[in-house]
């Protein structure tokens, strides 16, 4: 019969510290008032002991778990694994554990992990939710009384913290740029499901982050004099496949676009390899610009124009405001932080009759 090794317990670590057990308690649990003398005591008989801390008892002690909730649109995506790494590294420095949990942009998955971080009693949520108008899980956890903070996307109608990019200033300036390059025939490609491709108004749109880059963009080619814009807008480019498709067929018009502005890197890799197929050189036949700096897009010739986020800043300001909430702030806060257009090598003068 093998013997497993007994778990150390906080009245092992007074016995050997010689002290009470109610003293080593406050001592590993972090509260309370002990002297420095016994504190060293009890750190030091926890540490020859290898103590390890019941994390559920001190929960149930103390109401605090030191977690923090989040939940992100979707793991593979880039840009969320630097916003992701943004709120570890702030939330460490604060001495909060993290569980990330992922939506696969679904409000069903969303209510699911949000439903399941409570129930692991974190003491806040940090969300980027999948549906602007979708917030009935999240308002039955602020009911509880448990803090919220929404990250790079919003919720219409609900009253919590948030954090986002000024995405209508992005594109804006991405368009601007394009326009005073002579590109008049503009397209918009985005992955945000949609139940047809092509774009009639807002209400198509999920997501506080696609509408408002739509809305720079409308606004900056409106202001120069572009007839129908919108006509070259995309959605639904959910996965390679259906990228593949929408870009062939964009690419395939008469009047195809000479230029592309992609919501993130991973179709602006999709954008490359349409226009190989379409024997198209970049920039030379297809301008390109999109969101997200990623590596790639510096390693590779010609080097691409980007649209570069604060996504590390958004995760890192999402658990200051988080932590504040908890701490007792009472105020709604939305903290609004700029992207920045890095000008590279992926845009030129359209070499065909705009």
């Amino acid at each position: 019969m093998i013997e497993h090794p007994r778990t150390v317990t906080v009245a092992d670590v007074a016995r050997a510290a010689g002290v009470s057990k109610a003293t080593a308690a406050r001592v590993l649990g972090g509260y309370g008032t002990v002297g420095a003398e016994l504190t060293a005591r009890v750190l030091a008989a926890a540490e020859r002991l290898d103590y390890r801390p019941n994390e559920l008892a001190r929960t149930m002690a103390t109401g605090r778990s030191s977690t923090i909730g989040v939940v992100i649109g979707d793991v593979e995506n880039p840009f969320f694994g630097h916003l992701t790494r943004g709120i570890t590294d702030r939330a460490k420095s604060f001495g909060y554990g993290v569980i990330v949990t992922n939506s696969a942009e679904s409000v069903a998955e969303e209510r699911a992990a949000v439903a399941m971080l409570l129930g692991k009693r974190v003491d806040g949520l940090i969300v980027a939710p999948a549906d602007r108008s979708h917030s009935d899980h999240l308002e039955d956890a602020i009911g509880r009384g448990m803090p919220v903070v929404l990250v790079d996307r919003e919720v219409e109608e609900l009253r919590v913290d948030a954090v986002v990019a000024d995405d209508r200033k992005a594109a804006a300036s991405a368009v601007r740029y394009l326009v005073d390059a002579g590109h008049r025939r503009i397209a918009y490609l985005t992955s945000t499901e949609c139940d047809e491709v092509g774009y009639r108004d807002p209400r198509q749109i999920k997501l506080t982050t696609v509408l408002h880059r739509i809305e720079g963009m409308l606004k900056v080619s409106n202001a120069a004099g572009i007839a129908e814009p919108e006509r070259y807008i995309r959605l639904g480019a959910v996965d390679a496949a259906a990228s593949g498709l929408i870009l062939d067929a964009l690419l395939s018009l008469p009047d195809r676009p000479t230029a592309i502005l992609a919501s993130d890197s991973k179709l602006a890799l999709d954008v490359l390899q349409a226009a190989q197929r379409a024997n198209l050189l970049i920039p030379r036949d297809l301008s390109l610009v999109t969101f997200d700096d990623a590596e790639w897009t510096r390693a590779i010739s010609p080097t691409v124009t980007v649209l570069a986020q604060p996504s590390h800043e958004l995760g890192a300001e999402a658990v200051r405001l988080l932590i504040e909430r908890v701490e007792g702030r009472r105020e709604i806060s939305r903290v609004v932080l700029e992207t920045r257009l890095v000008h590279r090598g992926s845009v030129a003068i359209p070499n065909v009759p705009e």
